[in-house]
């Protein structure tokens, strides 16, 4: 079962044509290969790559092409290949915010529902951490330009990778 949040969330599901750890993978370890690096980057340089640091405590991050890394998450749980959890310290403004008090948190869990397929769910919680801007963001995420267009590129590529 999902961790339930008290506050405000954005919970998705998609269903990819992939086993649980295949899935895992390829949302994590290859996030370059279907997040829109050009669109959704907040350093000044574009970003040529996105990363997890495969671990509690590991940071969420872009790469731009001259190496630069800039930070978005801290990785709270990692436990491949059936979920982890993550801070969000993107503040509404799209800067990296350090202060875990004002993170969202992004949980991700692949279940598996028959051989090769995989439910993936994704709750992005504790959006009224944005205070005033909250429902501004809850929008934000729920969108075409958030989750929605995010977990279709990323259900688009599960086949694509292999």
């Amino acid at each position: 079962m999902m961790e339930q949040a008290t506050g405000m969330a954005v919970r998705k599901t998609v269903t990819v044509e992939a086993a649980p750890a295949w899935a895992f993978e390829v949302f994590t370890a290859r996030l370059a290969d279907w997040w829109p690096l050009d669109t959704h980057h907040i350093a000044e340089k574009d970003a040529v790559d996105a990363r997890f640091e495969p671990y509690e405590g590991g940071r969420f991050y872009e790469v731009a092409a001259d190496g630069t890394e800039t930070q978005w998450g801290t990785v709270r749980v990692w436990e491949p290949p059936h979920r982890f959890v993550y801070y969000w310290q993107l503040d509404a403004d799209w800067g990296f915010d350090p202060d875990l008090e004002r993170a969202s948190e992004v949980e991700v869990r692949f279940t598996e529902e028959a051989p090769g397929r995989t439910r993936v769910d994704l709750e992005h919680r504790l959006l009224e951490r944005y205070g005033e801007k909250a429902e501004q963001m809850v929008g934000v995420f729920s969108s075409d330009g958030g989750w929605n267009g995010l977990l279709q590129r990323y259900s688009d590529a599960g086949g694509r990778l292999r």
